[in-house]
């Protein structure tokens, strides 16, 4: 049984060896629809992203793409000033540096993706408070690929750090009082064939 395994895995190893792995650089663009959890009266904010990608296609099944983005979130505020009510966009706005796994579908354009993304913070707006220069996200989604390399894609983006740094562990602060950001986009991208 030993033996079937190691030569099993050697003929796996032989057959990705051989492989045509294809590498093909993209741009990619959509819409932001962002917010930030636990934050009373505050709405959806709409904005853009907008970025490159590299399409490393192992098989007809599986690919991976490194992304790098420019991403514009935060959320609408509403505050009360001089007995009115006010509106405000809260800008956070970062560099997003992503790796998404995509699993296409019979091998055909129909796919599910899913993946880690770090966020550098380059600016925000906020007056009286900072936020945090980084956070870790997770994004999940899916998507549609047509031949000529057109892809249209919706995904869900969930930050997982305090935008502030809190932890939720200590001084009466619980997690469902941490603020994260949330991003749901709907973008193109367009992959460039490569031979």
């Amino acid at each position: 049984m030993k033996k079937f395994a190691v030569i099993a895995f050697v003929l796996f190893i032989g057959i990705q060896a051989n492989a045509q792995v294809r590498v093909s650089p993209g741009l990619r663009g959509g819409l932001n629809v962002s917010t930030l959890t636990n934050i009373d009266d505050n709405s959806s904010k709409t904005d853009f992203y907008v970025g490159g990608l590299v399409d490393i296609k192992f098989n007809r099944f599986f690919s991976l793409q490194p992304e790098i983005n420019y991403s514009r979130q935060g959320d609408r505020g509403r505050y009360f000033e001089d007995g009115r009510y006010y509106s405000e966009n809260y800008e956070l706005n970062y560099v997003t540096l992503g790796a998404v796994a995509k699993f296409n579908f019979g091998g055909g354009g129909f796919h599910i993706l899913g993946g880690p993304s770090l966020d550098l913070k380059v600016s925000d707006n906020y007056i009286n408070t900072n936020p945090e220069d980084v956070d870790f996200a997770f994004v999940g989604g899916l998507g549609y690929t047509l031949p000529n390399g057109l892809t249209f894609e919706a995904r869900f983006k969930q930050g997982l750090l305090d935008i502030y740094g809190y932890e939720g562990i200590d001084d009466g602060y619980y997690y469902d009082q941490v603020i994260l950001n949330q991003v749901f986009q709907i973008g193109i991208s367009y992959t460039f064939k490569t031979k």
